[in-house]
């Protein structure tokens, strides 16, 4: 019998599942990335994106399409991070935006949504790119309104459409040569892809695992509080579940109790029907994991470190307090009259921080490269800063449509994104403030400025790939700059110096250069000694940027 539609509660079990299954699949997402950067990914964005909308939907109570509708796109929206995440929440808005009008979804709907979704998507980006995540949706928007013609039946129209998208995605190297050369597909068709397949895996019935998604969701075991790393005597908290291969009898229950209690604590051993579901405090959990086995395969497996966990916990307890200090921090601020012009960056190391804090920008994200900022993390900024205009600078190409999307949510300020793609960029653009000026004039100057900078980063590949005709290995040291990938070789300061041979010219003035945190002073002082030597007319200017995964960032003025 043909299911011709899809109501509230049926779209809840799809949306959720298939934020799970991204959730499952992040890590091969990420190692599609064809920059082998270790940067915050594709998977990761979309991952967090998507789960931010799974927590809003998992808290309704007796939702309707509207409530559902208003959830994913919020969610979504505010939960945002990097270009991927912010095109994945600009499909989830577009599409909610259509289905919130009716009780059920069929076929016509679907295609109308898929539309609307692809178009909203398509209008955030200011320069489009093909051989992406919005071909993959543009393709599918495609699909579902020539099967809508022929179809009213969802278990055709589904699995059409997600062959179709297959194909398309299969085809985005030939689109995009830079994923020809890496031999790759696009991440963020394939995130794309993973979400729908999920959804469809809710809709044929399969048993999804939402445990990603639920905070404590399955047994509930009270986890170290005030315990001391040295108080905790089993260190691995170790879960699974056995698929049994024959019965589980009271003498195995019995029998593998004990077994656990030999190598731990904390046991819970619940039988029903063909599983097991097994929980143990243990330092070896591969012992546990062994002696399963003979009873059946296993399933689910989670193992964390509750020593680790303990440190974050103590991390969590320290950023609360910090919060609480930012907060009354923020309501002092709010007391204070009101300024024209203020100034949100995005940063990461002490010493950027410090120089964006002397150059008297207001709030500081921290973020960029390692993880993007949300949305969200953008309004907060914004809230924060007590001015009518104020200007953001993401200093991340990644970052700059979640910046986007927080200066069209914000009615009561002036928000100017100034299109930083680099740190350099940011400290180029907030020196070129001219307070005297106002503030178009000031926009303008800032845009002008840092179209002269050139920047160069200094990092260590995280995977082989070829790009830019250039083989890289795991482990090789790359120089990065504005269009790509300058050089590749085993040697920080040597890799540095060919990278800068490219980027320094006759008009070249001045070299800033910004040294990470896994860099020595001494030795950042030495080496920009040399650099003064190849480079007698031009300033050289050194600075302890504390960034991490970056041995140098620099800038060529």
């Amino acid at each position: 019998m043909a299911v011709k539609t899809i109501n509230t509660e049926m779209l809840r079990k799809m949306f959720l599942a298939g934020a799970a299954n991204l959730e499952a699949k992040k890590e091969f997402i990420n190692e599609l990335n064809v920059f082998p950067v270790p940067d915050g990914d594709t998977g990761t964005n979309m991952t967090l994106t998507i789960m931010s909308a799974a927590k809003e939907v998992q808290a309704l109570e007796n939702p309707d399409m509207v409530s559902m509708a208003k959830a994913i796109s919020s969610g979504s929206l505010r939960g945002a991070r990097g270009n991927s995440g912010v095109i994945l929440s600009q499909l989830l808005r577009g599409f909610t935006k259509e289905i919130r009008e009716y009780k059920e979804i069929d076929a016509s709907v679907l295609a109308k949504a898929c539309d609307r979704a692809t178009a909203t998507a398509y209008k955030a980006v200011m320069k489009p790119k093909e051989g992406t995540i919005l071909t993959v949706a543009k393709g599918i928007s495609q699909k579902a309104a020539e099967l809508a013609e022929t179809t009213e039946d969802l278990e055709v129209f589904i699995p059409e459409v997600i062959h179709h998208a297959e194909e398309v995605l299969a085809g985005t190297p030939e689109l995009l040569p830079v994923l020809k050369e890496a031999g790759v597909v696009d991440s963020g068709g394939q995130g794309l892809l993973e979400v729908i397949r999920g959804a469809y895996d809710a809709f044929l019935g399969k048993e999804i695992d939402y445990t990603s998604i639920e905070a404590g969701s399955g047994t509930k075991i009270v986890k170290p509080d005030k315990q001391t790393e040295a108080d905790i005597k089993f260190g691995y908290c170790t879960e699974f579940i056995i698929m049994t291969e024959k019965e589980f009898t009271d003498d195995d229950e019995r029998e593998f109790k004990a077994y656990l209690e030999s190598i731990g604590d904390s046991i819970v051993c619940v039988a029903d029907d063909d599983i097991v579901k097994i929980h143990v405090h243990t330092n070896d959990p591969g012992l546990a994991i062994q002696k399963a086995l003979t009873y059946g395969q296993l399933s689910r497996m989670k193992i964390d470190n509750m020593r680790e966990e303990h440190q974050e916990k103590l991390i969590r307890d320290a950023e609360k307090v910090a919060a609480q200090q930012a907060a009354a921090e923020k309501a002092k601020k709010k007391t204070e009259p009101r300024k024209n012009v203020g100034f949100i960056a995005v940063s990461i190391g002490n010493g950027m921080n410090e120089i964006f804090r002397e150059l008297g920008v207001d709030y500081i994200i921290e973020g960029g490269q390692t993880m993007n900022p949300s949305t969200d993390d953008m309004l907060t900024a914004i809230d924060q800063v007590n001015a009518d205009h104020i200007f953001i600078l993401p200093n991340n190409k990644n970052i700059i449509l979640a910046a986007n999307q927080a200066q069209s949510l914000t009615k009561d300020k002036d928000i100017i994104v100034i299109p930083t793609k680099t740190v350099p960029q940011g400290i180029t653009a907030v020196i070129s403030y001219m307070p005297e000026a106002d503030v178009d004039t000031n926009m303008e100057a800032m845009q002008e400025a840092i179209k002269n900078v050139k920047t160069g980063q200094v990092t260590y590949a995280v995977r082989d790939t070829k790009i830019d005709d250039k083989v890289i290995h795991e482990g090789d040291i790359m120089g990065i700059g504005d269009q790509g990938i300058l050089a590749v070789g085993q040697s920080v300061e040597e890799t540095t110096k060919e990278m800068l041979s490219q980027l320094v010219d006759e008009d070249s003035e001045l070299i800033s250069l910004y040294y990470g945190q896994d860099v020595r002073d001494e030795d950042a002082e030495r080496f920009s000694q040399t650099i003064e030597k190849l480079y007698p007319d031009v300033d050289i200017d050194v600075h302890m940027g504390g960034q991490p995964i970056y041995y140098y960032v620099l800038s060529v003025e």
